[in-house]
């Protein structure tokens, strides 16, 4: 009967480790697709829904409506006007003296509004940053809050009386033996109104969104800064500036693209036919000339022009501000 013998490797030498079979290359595994991740947070993304649909409705729809700058559009007529008339609006409003001097008017209360408005909560929030009393500091908030919640027509209202020629600061400047100051009929002082007014409106909101940036700045920078000796005034310009940039920048850049966008709500009801010479903007231009005049087409065409040179203002300040301190919304 013989057996089987396995010959065993030579001593001094290793038994080769055992091949294995490669495994079979199957699918390779797939990466989360949008269906996956919209059948895992379908409650999160279900709350952009309504947002999406409001600029769906109020803001790209409307759009379409754009073309009648191009055609001559009738009341009672087609949606999308009767005949196609080309640039013919286009250089009517270039042509028109009135219109650049509402541009003009846009310019002056866009620029006043951007200079002052801009950098009044950078520096409330510094001074907020500054406060230790809390109390104290709760109250200038609430105060400095309060007139963002208040209604334009409330606004204009409260502007309105204490500017009227029997109003609060007419009776002031009574007492101080100076003659009652008509502010709301004088031209020359309804750019003064409208920026002071929006500066009240505005400021304190404004400040909400440096004082959440300032929370971001590392303590411990405010440290090095003081091992180093610096004082409050060169921590502030060399770490607590530094530190809130990104947000500065981007409200600059959203600031820059609503430069023609003055308001036209506030506009509206502060402005009349004695201050037209400063006060009419394009806003309020085209709204008397599209729904008062019912000169649709040419209200269409100074608001398209409007949109454009705001797409302009925005996408220069973006790439201007990406090239020098490399903050851009885009």
């Amino acid at each position: 009967m013989s057996t089987s013998t396995t010959s065993a490797p030579p001593p001094g030498t290793q038994e080769p480790p055992p091949t294995r079979t490669p495994p079979r290359r199957g699918r390779p595994p797939t990466r989360t697709g949008w269906r996956r991740a919209l059948r895992r947070d379908w409650q999160l993304y279900s709350l952009a829904l309504l947002p999406l649909l409001f600029f769906l409705v109020f803001r790209y729809l409307p759009m379409i409506g754009n073309v009648i700058a191009f055609r001559r559009f009738e009341p009672g007529g087609s949606m999308f006007g009767e005949d196609w008339v080309g640039l013919r609006y286009v250089e009517m409003f270039l042509s028109d003296p009135t219109f650049w001097q509402v541009f003009r008017n846009t310019l002056w209360l866009g620029g006043l509004t951007l200079v002052f408005c801009f950098p009044i909560p950078i520096v409330l929030a510094l001074l907020l940053n500054e406060v230790r009393r809390r109390a104290l500091k709760r109250f200038v908030q609430s105060v400095s809050y309060l007139p963002h919640f208040l209604s334009i027509v409330i606004v204009a209202g409260i502007t309105m009386q204490m500017l009227a020629t029997d109003g609060p600061i007419n009776h002031v400047l009574g007492w101080l033996g100076h003659d009652p100051i008509r502010f709301i009929q004088e031209p020359e002082w309804f750019r003064t109104v409208y920026v002071g007014s929006e500066i009240w409106q505005t400021a304190g909101w404004g400040t909400i969104l440096y004082l959440a940036a300032l929370t971001t700045i590392d303590e411990d920078l405010y440290e090095a800064a003081r091992i180093d000796g610096a004082n409050r005034w060169q921590q502030i310009w060399h770490v607590t500036l530094p530190g809130i940039r990104p947000t500065m920048i981007t409200l600059l850049i959203l600031n820059v693209g609503t430069f023609l966008a003055v308001g036209f709500e506030k506009v509206l009801l502060l402005y009349n036919p004695l201050t037209y010479q400063t006060s009419d903007v394009i806003s309020t231009y085209v709204y008397r000339t599209g729904v008062e005049s019912n000169s649709f087409s040419y209200a269409a065409a100074i608001g398209l022009f409007e949109a454009i040179i705001g797409l302009v203002l925005i996408t220069s300040a973006n790439q201007l501000s990406r090239r020098t301190v490399g903050t851009s919304l885009w």
